[in-house]
């Protein structure tokens, strides 16, 4: 326990030394501070082989979802690890493919599974409660089952790349409704990824194919979109994750330019961090994010077997930064 803000000093000592006398730590934008990361890849406690989302529980711990690993792993905001749960085998309390995470007001911990088209739910100590859905195309099913957000009101959406639609259910896994289809029209998708509600009750979605967010009332409504394909100011290629913070700045996990794009609560472009690479501030096949109570962002370096860690500016620097 002692020995994790050891070592974040360490790292933090260790980038001052790489800018002061290799360059070796990337120039972040103004207010965003790289606080430390860890992983490595392998299937030990606290390795990752391919880390997709994060959430957190209601205590500040984290959870981490790993599809290849088949388990969801959990550790202290300071990177301790602390527990695990799943793993693929033939038995309904685990996981074939676990992809999005969720946690509800009263604790328990939701998954979607990728490739058994089921939502699990586990209690606060990670026991296997219930399973809810199935692998299809009707109405209730869920094909390639992504990301996910509980909202206040009880509901949950489930971003599906497979069916190209989000679907809603209700905590006693009762399916609601659901809204979106293939295309490129405003309110169509293509295999959108990641799915958030923002502070003014709107559903934000990630559309991975189709480079863009997407904006829509609680019921399904289309409201707005922003971004287009590219790897320009407010640009986008495959974007995947999703935070937002208390302000409702959106911050993007941008895939395919291997950045965080961050926009503000009227999808105004704000400023932009990273390229591809392994240092710190670098990603790569980046997918989920999460900000916490604190205001620390916290990034599924998928392609770098990693979670790094930021403090975010109070007020946005409105520029971005290329890593040197």
């Amino acid at each position: 326990m002692k020995s994790i803000p050891i070592l974040l000093r360490l790292q933090r000592l260790l980038c001052l030394l790489c800018v002061l006398f290799a360059g070796g730590c990337d120039k972040l934008p103004r207010g965003v501070e790289f606080v430390g990361e860890w992983g490595g890849k392998g299937v030990g406690p606290g390795q990752f082989l391919y880390v997709e989302d994060i959430a957190f529980q209601q205590g500040g711990d984290i959870l981490v979802s790993d599809a290849l690993r088949a388990d969801i792993q959990v550790f202290s905001p300071l990177g301790e690890f602390l527990a695990s749960f799943g793993g693929s085998a033939d038995n309904p309390a685990l996981l074939e493919k676990p992809e999005g995470l969720a946690v509800d007001t009263q604790g328990n911990i939701w998954v979607s599974d990728y490739l058994s088209g089921q939502i699990q739910k586990y209690s606060s100590n990670y026991q296997h409660l219930a399973s809810y859905s199935e692998l299809g195309t009707e109405p209730g099913q869920t094909m390639e089952a992504e990301f996910m957000t509980i909202t206040p009101d009880g509901r949950l959406y489930l971003a599906e790349a497979g069916n190209s639609r989000v679907s809603i259910y209700g905590l006693d896994g009762v399916f609601q409704f659901s809204f979106g289809r293939a295309g490129t029209l405003h309110g169509e998708m293509l295999r959108p990824e990641a799915i958030k509600q923002s502070n003014k009750g709107h559903i934000v979605v990630s559309d991975f194919g189709n480079h863009r967010i997407q904006v829509f009332d609680a019921e399904g409504k289309y409201l707005r979109s922003f971004g287009s394909q590219g790897s320009g100011r407010g640009q986008l290629r495959r974007p995947t994750g999703l935070a937002i913070d208390r302000h409702d700045n959106l911050y993007v996990a941008d895939s395919g330019n291997d950045r965080i794009v961050v926009f503000d609560s009227k999808g105004k472009f704000s400023y932009a961090f990273g390229e591809q690479g392994a240092r710190q501030g670098r990603f790569s096949n980046l997918h989920g994010l999460a900000i916490d109570e604190q205001g620390f962002l916290y990034v599924a370096d998928t392609g770098n077997h990693r979670i790094q860690k930021f403090r975010l500016p109070t007020t946005p620097p409105n520029k971005e930064i290329r890593s040197r």
